[in-house]
């Protein structure tokens, strides 16, 4: 059984693309080349290394490609590749020109431990502008038979054959053949129907202008598309240079993301490493149900395929994970990308507004204010929605409401922002109505008792939300709810006439990890004026708390996050629950990766200086635990009767009408189990 330390154990499995250098129709240095790179692969614990096409010949060898001479010295070459397989991890897959059935194809051969698994055939021989395929080799529809005897064995030959570890779950490949890649359905794409996860790709393909940057569309978006991971290699140094060019590209891709890219043009060979997620790609495929109807679609072809298992054998010792793991899977690492993200988020938020507003036909919004991170934000889009209706921000009815432990610090700073925004600013104080609640419910707080219970904070909770809706009964307007997806995840938030309800809520599906970067944006791209600004950042620089325990008055008291954990860590845990579905173990395995340690690479300017967290595995273990308990057996009651909201992102929102729906009485101890059982201590 694999450690909790390795890869192997969490659905991960280590793929390599490669890149040798070679020389036009010598097979023997080709052939040396192709195992001094699979070695590196095997000694750097790859499940699975994928050479470029005809590989052991070369690619640019025209008319030589039917040279006896050439294509036994190839074969002998295969020979030697399969006996030193023996003693090498992964799955070597070769690109090889084989004489069958009276003809020449151009196959990837796929290798394992001293045996052939089988051979793919390429379908689709390109013959046009510089490509004269047909001259040379037959495609796989023009084979008779689906089997091929090579180097003594008879192996499964065709375009209709799996590769599938025994004893890596769901790590299942499927190989196809450069131009198969541009054709309309390539065979991958059957391939992935199938049950294939990984997708091979062996391409020669000389490089022009442009060239480049459509191979890594077409694979992203064939591995978007199929819901794989697709390895691509193409040839480097050492094609012949007589017409063509050649830039030696690869890349892997996951789930349609581009995880990796070797340098083009390189001097050196190259050996690219991925540790792709299985278990992502069959999440996603489950959870797309029209994937299944493609399925179902193409049964009958799909009845035609093979499988082949094979062990992949990698031990118990630990592979750590060759992966980076974002820290804030909800907020792009790269700032380009980070930006036009907060930017869609910010759209989306004020266009949902407008639209609402617009169907409703109500001209004015009543929000309340506390000094924030979610209030400060959902007061800025409603200000940049009343903007694009072409109403007067003065429109926007905001309150700041103090209770008994609101600071003069947050108080302060709801005043700043609602001026600096030019809204209708006005302040409630709730004491008085939150006492006489408490008097009426003979709580020992209204007795003069510091009794500081759940029924203290919410009655203050309930009081603002109470005086908001009667605001917009009594001034005709709109309840603008300003609670955030991480509060709404671990169920922080006063259910009913709280902080939960709203007539409609524009920051429900935004965690606050990106609330925090959305106001980060809004201040580097000038998005308000300075002084909206200035009151922006001190926003950012205040401690997270929902102020419902008095304190000395200055700064906010009842850290929210000593209680419910780090929404660095909850944001992290909710994002691959909700998203992926993953096991609480892998979840751990994946934030100790991310959390784990002190470097912070790109996030370092981004992260106050009091932030910059390092988290042990038993502090990942026990938050993760707070979250499961709270996520699956506190807090659905609340999520089931939230208010409208958009949702802004792939990562979900918790809406009963959206993307999660779950018992109110569920229990959280199958999550629990697995977490105590799998993460030790």
């Amino acid at each position: 059984m694999q450690s909790f330390d390795s890869l192997y154990s969490h659905g991960f499995v280590r793929v390599a693309a490669a890149v040798p250098h070679l020389r036009p129709a010598e097979p023997a240095f080709n052939v040396e080349r192709t195992l001094e790179l699979a070695g590196r692969a095997s000694e750097n614990d790859a499940a699975l290394v994928v050479f470029p096409e005809l590989g052991l010949s070369a690619y640019a060898i025209d008319d030589l490609l039917h040279q006896h001479a050439v294509t036994d010295a190839v074969l002998e070459g295969l020979g030697q590749i399969v006996e030193a397989s023996r003693e090498l991890l992964p799955v070597v897959i070769v690109g090889a020109p084989l004489w069958a059935e009276g003809g020449l194809f151009n196959c990837a051969v796929v290798i394992h431990r001293g045996r052939v698994l089988g051979v793919t055939p390429k379908s689709y021989l390109p013959d046009y502008k510089e490509y004269y395929e047909e001259r040379q080799f037959r495609a796989a529809r023009e084979a008779i038979r689906d089997e091929l005897t090579l180097l003594g064995q008879t192996v499964p030959f065709g375009a209709n054959v799996l590769f599938a570890a025994a004893d890596v779950p769901n790590f299942v490949i499927h190989a196809e053949v450069c131009e198969d890649v541009w054709t309309p359905i390539p065979p991958s794409s059957y391939g992935a129907m199938a049950g294939a996860t990984v997708l091979a790709n062996l391409s020669a393909s000389n490089i022009t202008i442009g060239k480049a940057d459509f191979r890594r569309t077409l694979c992203m978006a064939q591995s978007a598309r199929t819901i794989s991971a697709y390895i691509y290699t193409a040839a480097g140094q050492g094609e012949s240079t007589t017409d063509l060019a050649w830039d030696g590209q690869a890349l892997i891709c996951e789930n349609g993301d581009l995880v990796t890219e070797a340098a083009r043009f390189s001097a050196e060979e190259q050996v690219l490493y991925a540790d792709i997620d299985l278990e992502r790609i069959v999440s996603d495929r489950g959870m797309t149900n029209s994937y299944g109807d493609s399925i179902l679609d193409q049964r009958e072809r799909l009845k035609t395929f093979r499988t082949v298992k094979f062990d992949v054998s990698t031990g118990d010792t630990p592979q750590p994970l060759r992966r980076r793991i974002e820290r804030f899977p909800y907020v792009p690492a790269d700032p380009v990308t980070r930006s036009e993200r907060c930017e869609e988020v910010y759209n989306i938020q004020v266009h949902g507004l407008e639209t609402r507003l617009r169907a409703t036909g109500i001209e004015k919004v009543v929000i309340g204010v506390s000094g924030g991170l979610d209030s400060t934000h959902a007061l800025i889009v409603v200000a940049r929605a009343m903007d694009r209706l072409g109403l007067p921000r003065a429109n926007v009815l905001a309150y700041t409401m103090p209770g008994f432990a609101t600071s003069d610090h947050t108080k302060g700073n709801a005043w700043k922002l609602m001026e600096a925004l030019g809204v209708t600013a006005r302040e409630i104080d709730i004491r008085p109505s939150a006492l006489q609640m408490l008097e009426d419910l003979d709580h020992p707080y209204s007795d003069g008792e510091k009794q500081y219970d759940i029924t203290f904070e919410n009655v203050q909770a309930g009081e603002r939300t109470s005086h908001l809706f009667r605001l917009a009964n009594h001034l005709g307007g709109l309840v603008i709810g300003t609670g955030d997806l991480s509060e709404l995840a671990l169920g922080w938030a006063t259910y009913g006439v709280g902080d939960q309800m709203s007539h409609y809520a524009v920051n429900a599906s935004v965690p606050k990890s990106l609330i925090g970067f959305m106001l980060r944006w809004a201040i580097d791209t000038a998005q308000f004026s300075a002084d909206v600004s200035a009151v922006l950042q001190s926003v950012l620089d205040t401690e997270i708390s929902p102020e419902l325990i008095p304190g000395d008055g200055d700064k906010p008291t009842a850290d929210s996050e000593s209680k419910v954990g780090p929404y660095e860590l909850q944001d992290f845990f909710l994002f691959y629950i909700l998203r992926f579905g993953y096991r609480p173990s892998k979840v751990a395995f994946l934030a100790e990766h991310a959390w784990g340690d002190v470097d912070r690479g790109p996030w370092s300017d981004l992260i106050p200086p009091d932030r910059r967290n390092a988290y042990s595995r038993a502090e990942i273990k026990h938050w993760l635990g707070v979250f499961l308990f709270r996520f699956f057996q506190l807090s659905q009651f609340k999520r089931t009767a939230i208010p409208n909201a958009p949702k802004v992102g792939s990562g979900g929102s918790l809406s009963p009408r959206g993307d999660w729906r779950a018992p109110s009485d569920a229990s959280a101890q199958v999550w629990l189990d697995e977490l105590r059982r799998n993460v030790p201590d």
